[in-house]
């Protein structure tokens, strides 16, 4: 399973502007919604609904903020870059910098886990959080990924 295969450039904003949780959602569910079709405020109450469960900000500047909604026909990726960083409720209590973000449909479920484990297992090596970090275009970004699948 590769990571480019659910994430386009219209899904990808290298220089999020929000300073809150709440905010990066609103903001990484716009693309989303455009590339969709989705309703955008139905996304982000999704996502709002799972966050309420626990914070999906992982600790070490990343969170996957993910859900699963109707309608959609495919999963669906989108990545944000923050680089003043949000008090995302992490759980280390850090800011987060580093956000993907993932929306399925409800009958996806091995899929939406594969691809969480996935993004977990990647954001785990610290030279590939650097690498993200440091883009600031969405080919960029694109590219990172590429090596990353490439490697898998």
């Amino acid at each position: 399973m590769k990571i480019l295969d659910y994430i386009t450039k219209e899904t990808i904003l290298t220089d999020l502007q929000s300073t809150d949780k709440k905010g990066v959602i609103d903001e990484l569910a716009e693309p989303v919604a455009a590339l969709t079709g989705l309703d955008h405020r139905e996304i982000v109450r999704v996502l709002i609904e799972r966050e309420r469960l626990g914070s999906t900000g992982i600790g070490g500047g990343i969170a996957i903020p993910h859900g699963k909604i109707n309608g959609i026909e495919s999963l669906v990726l989108g990545f944000g870059l923050s680089r003043q960083g949000v008090n995302f409720e992490a759980l280390d209590n850090k800011s987060t910098h580093i956000f993907f973000l993932l929306l399925s449909d409800d009958n996806c479920t091995g899929l939406h886990l594969r691809v969480l484990a996935r993004l977990s297992k990647l954001l785990r090596e610290k030279s590939f959080k650097e690498k993200l970090m440091q883009t600031d275009s969405p080919n960029a970004v694109i590219s990172v990924l590429k090596e990353a699948d490439e490697d898998f």
